[in-house]
């Protein structure tokens, strides 16, 4: 196939994308909105024969301090055919435009998942003390196609990100953790939590939790829950015009791809989160929660309702983002694994984000200035 890439219409994209099963939120036109300290540009790629688009990417652009240079960024993008035989041909005319374009380097993340591992399998690797990290188990599925896609990027020139490295703190998780709905009922959803989590989400319906929606309005709601969350758990929380500028641009482009959940008691607000939905593809995002009234078990209440709520969508998968590849206990992040593997999904390993210095000057300068920041 011969392929043309040319500046598309964010009308274009957002079509292309709504044709798909799904895609990643970030490779949404919308995204850009809501990442406004970048500039922004959509891409697509035509087949010569037909006309056709055929692939689509959302490129954020942030310019290096004092020079008219620029990081050309594709989160979880481009949305093409990664595994092709010819990915040179998608590949090699997006590096010229973005080069074209003033890119002294690009980041991307392909959306390909190289290993996925059961809950049952992460358990029993927690109880083995010669494991240490997910990897360190036999997965339960690998795709070979993955590999071959990332020994085609190496030959290219391209350099696999460090697990959690530099890109201006908007790094993507390698590692994350989904819930398959495909082909598979609630009864049987349910069934495969671990006994905690039926447990609790029993006892938050006996104590009388209430899992509601909420609208632009609620945001300040969700911020005061959020801050809480932020002092406990030693991370640098985001305004709260970040996720009303998030909730204007997403709901704007299509009404429901964010929504608002809170768990309430007695009218109280214990916890909430975030919700994003493209095509098939349903995303836990951001999640808060008090200090209070933790024994009425209010998150398990309402991660089972956003479950649902995913699953009436007719999702395919709920998404519950990153987690740490660590299984030992004592590493910081373990309980985010833990809460996770008690709802009997997956936890999936993707190839992580790649870069590629046009420039290799000034890609060495980023990494330096990016290392003492």
């Amino acid at each position: 196939m011969s392929l043309t890439l040319r500046t598309i219409s964010r009308e274009q994209h957002l079509a292309y994308i709504q044709s798909l099963p799904a895609a990643s939120h970030m490779q949404v036109p919308a995204w850009s909105d809501v990442k406004a300290e970048w500039r922004s540009e959509n891409l697509g790629w035509f087949d010569d024969r037909t006309g056709e688009m055929v692939g689509a990417g959302l490129v954020l652009y942030r310019q290096l301090p004092k020079i008219k240079r620029y990081l050309a960024y594709l989160p979880e993008g481009p949305v093409i055919n990664w595994f092709a035989p010819n990915l040179d041909d998608w590949i090699q005319p997006m590096l010229a435009h973005l080069k074209q374009q003033g890119a002294f380097s690009v980041k991307m993340g392909p959306p390909v998942v190289i290993r996925r591992w059961n809950a049952d399998t992460i358990k029993k690797g927690i109880q083995d003390s010669d494991v240490k990290r997910l990897r360190d188990l036999e997965a339960d599925f690998i795709e070979p196609r993955a590999f071959e896609v990332a020994d085609k990027l190496r030959r290219m020139g391209w350099q696999q990100g460090e697990d959690g490295g530099a890109g201006f703190g908007d790094v993507q998780p390698r590692y994350i953790f989904q819930v398959p709905l495909a082909n598979r009922s609630l009864e049987e959803v349910h069934k495969n939590f671990n006994q905690l989590w039926r447990r609790n989400i029993k006892k938050a319906e006996k104590a009388g939790v209430e899992v509601v929606q909420g609208g632009y309005q609620d945001l300040e709601e969700w911020q005061r829950l959020y801050e809480i969350t932020a002092v406990r758990d030693h991370f640098r929380p985001r305004p709260l015009s970040y996720f009303q500028r998030m909730w204007t641009a997403l709901n704007t482009e299509d009404p429901n791809r964010m929504r608002l959940y809170f768990a309430r008691h007695n009218g109280v607000n214990l916890a909430a989160a975030t919700m994003l939905i493209v095509g098939g593809h349903v995303w836990y995002s951001y999640g808060a929660s008090d200090n209070i009234g933790r024994e009425v078990r209010p998150s398990n209440a309402m991660q089972w309702r956003m479950l649902r709520d995913a699953y009436a969508l007719g999702a395919t998968v709920y998404d519950l983002r990153g987690i740490s590849d660590s299984l030992d206990e004592t590493d910081h992040l373990f309980g985010l694994i833990q809460f996770k593997v008690g709802t009997g999904g997956q936890a999936a390993e993707y190839l992580g984000e790649w870069d590629f210095p046009l420039n290799k000057l000034l890609h060495k300068a980023l990494d330096i200035y990016m290392s003492r920041r």
